[in-house]
């Protein structure tokens, strides 16, 4: 019997401005997520995001499959800035970055999840816009540094190298299908990646009062 299209919308509110579209090979929903955007969901749904520079995190309650994904890029600054201890420019890039972890993983444990449970993966963090410096490696160091910070469970990580990569990602099970794009043109990556860049490079991120539980 062919697998009938569900017509629902999201199944946790607030994600009613998520791409979403029937995948009729896999017969699933597909979510696709875009820099600065997260999904989360308790169904059997995929969730799918193309990567350049920006970190994507995987993060599922492994009990009860409710889990999402993220993807973020740290506003553009130099290294040696970062290093500098400057609290305003500190400061607003680690806020950029607990923003869209603790955002994704506060909706997990607010549908179910258990932070006890929740296990991650890490992608991304490219080095494909030689114009943008170092701001993969920093993405990359922020992801690592916040998942050994807050004690959670990192499974598995593909980070770094030259080349976008493809993520798919299912959180019912756990499973992530992750293809380096190293034959094709990744310009609309760059595209992507260095408008967002432009919008989040002189925007001021408000502290958070979102707790971790």
């Amino acid at each position: 019997m062919a697998h009938v299209q569900p017509k629902t919308g999201p199944s946790i509110s607030g994600f009613s401005t998520i791409k979403r579209y029937w995948n009729t090979e896999k017969n699933i929903m597909v979510a696709k997520i875009l820099p600065g955007e997260f999904y989360v969901t308790n169904e059997d749904e995929l969730i799918t995001t193309v990567l350049g520079s920006c970190i994507s995190a995987c993060i599922r309650d492994k009990v009860s499959g409710v889990g999402g994904m993220n993807h973020f890029m740290l506003p553009q600054t130099s290294k040696e800035k970062l290093q500098s201890g400057n609290e305003a420019v500190v400061g607003n890039a680690m806020r950029y970055g607990n923003y869209a972890m603790e955002h994704l993983i506060n909706t997990i444990l607010e549908h179910g999840g258990k932070r006890k449970n929740l296990e991650v993966k890490l992608f991304g963090g490219g080095k494909v816009i030689p114009t943008m410096g170092s701001v993969g490696e920093q993405n990359v160091e922020f992801a690592l540094e916040y998942v050994d910070a807050e004690g959670l469970s990192l499974l598995s990580q593909d980070l770094g190298d030259i080349y976008p990569r493809n993520v798919q990602y299912f959180p019912k099970t756990g499973k992530v299908r992750m293809k380096k794009v190293k034959n094709l043109h990744n310009d609309k990556v760059v595209k992507q990646e260095l408008e967002y860049s432009t919008s989040i490079k002189d925007t001021v991120v408000e502290s958070t009062d979102i707790e971790l539980f």
